[in-house]
């Protein structure tokens, strides 16, 4: 049996949480706004994403302004935030929502535009849009698998915990209010509901939750084992000059911190590299320097853990250089450009030695 949709809401009418893009009681959702947040908050935390978005505002107040910008100076306001292709693809969208006039209204024509899956597109029609749907990120997975107390292993799961949050719209005061009731589940979620520790005794949805009749809450939702995370190896060079410029190239728009700027290197292997750095470092074959180790950096990205080694070297005057080469950069710049907070630890740990 469904939870009662009533209790939920009266309790986000007294502990809804006040958000920087969330409608207060009484005015209507902005689009722009929560397809913004609903982008920035994938595989991030709200904490994370606040000032990120209120920053992003400041730079591109609505979707015009979002449209016109180039994909660079998106992407650097975006450095920090991680998986690059959302930024891209944030950019596409914004041209195209532009274009047509305002953002589709239905989750077939919201999942239709560059970077919008389902349960984005699920969640802008709930909550800018009020269509009876509900949107199911991880939240709403923990809160689904304590209600219905689901055996499944994650990430088998997800499409009987999606089949079985459907059934919440069952309840026609989830349909009379969807935004709300969307985001009265994500906050469920987010506070009471919580992984390790469910609050549940003042749950709204206690009396109705065959997690909390076990004892067992906390063990749900299951998960199966995690493979361990393999670590990654790489050298990247600062090159500098008397003019104050850096080398630096652009990684590929597809991949791993796609369309960002990077200290070269080279490629990232399972195997720490061996040997002399310098026959690997940029421009090797085109001027002499020496390189100095500056230390290792190590970043953990989804799937692996990098640990990265940074060199340094100066030269008098940065060659003259080709398209395969990368580029000048005045070093007074960098703060604005698009790095990756990757490349930023690799600059600041290279600066910190110069600084000795």
């Amino acid at each position: 049996m469904n939870p009662p949709a009533s209790l939920l809401l009266a309790w986000y009418d007294q502990h809804r949480r006040i958000l920087p893009w969330r409608a207060l009681p009484g005015q209507v959702a902005d689009p722009y706004h929560v397809w913004l947040s609903e982008i920035m908050l994938q595989q991030t935390t709200v904490t994370a994403v606040i000032p990120y978005f209120q920053k992003f505002l400041e730079r591109f107040p609505d979707i015009a302004a979002l449209a016109r910008a180039s994909v660079d100076d998106v992407l650097s306001q975006w450095a920090g935030l991680g998986y690059y292709s959302r930024a891209r693809n944030l950019h596409r969208c914004a041209q195209t929502v532009h274009e047509m006039g305002g953002f589709p209204r239905d989750p077939a024509g919201l999942q239709a535009l560059p970077g919008i899956g389902p349960y984005t597109a699920a969640a802008i029609a709930a909550i800018a849009f009020d269509v009876p749907v509900v949107p199911v990120d991880g939240n709403v997975e923990r809160v689904v698998s304590r209600i219905f107390a689901v055996e499944d292993e994650l990430p088998r799961a997800r499409p009987r915990l999606a089949g079985l949050a459907v059934r919440f719209m069952d309840d026609q005061d989830a349909v009379a209010r969807p935004a709300d009731f969307a985001q009265a589940l994500f906050d469920l979620g987010a506070g009471l509901c919580s992984p390790r520790s469910p609050a549940c005794v003042i749950c709204p949805w206690q009396s109705s939750c065959a997690a909390f009749r076990r004892g067992d809450a906390a063990s749900f939702p299951r998960k199966a084992p995690k493979a361990a995370r393999p670590v990654k190896y790489g050298q990247h060079f600062l090159l500098s000059d008397d003019r104050g410029q850096i080398l630096l190239r652009r990684r590929p728009d597809k991949g791993l911190l796609g369309g960002t700027l990077e200290l070269p290197g080279g490629s990232w292997t399972l195997e720490r590299p061996e040997g002399d750095a310098a026959s690997v470092a940029p421009l090797a074959d085109r001027c002499a320097m020496e390189w100095r180790r500056c230390g290792e950096v190590k970043h953990v990205f989804t799937h692996f853990e990098l640990r990265v080694e940074v060199w340094a070297a100066h030269v008098p005057v940065l060659p003259n250089l080709r398209e395969e080469d990368g580029m000048a950069v005045p070093e007074a710049k960098v703060g604005e450009l698009a790095l990756s907070s990757l490349m930023r630890k690799c600059l600041e740990m290279a600066k910190r030695k110069e600084d000795v």
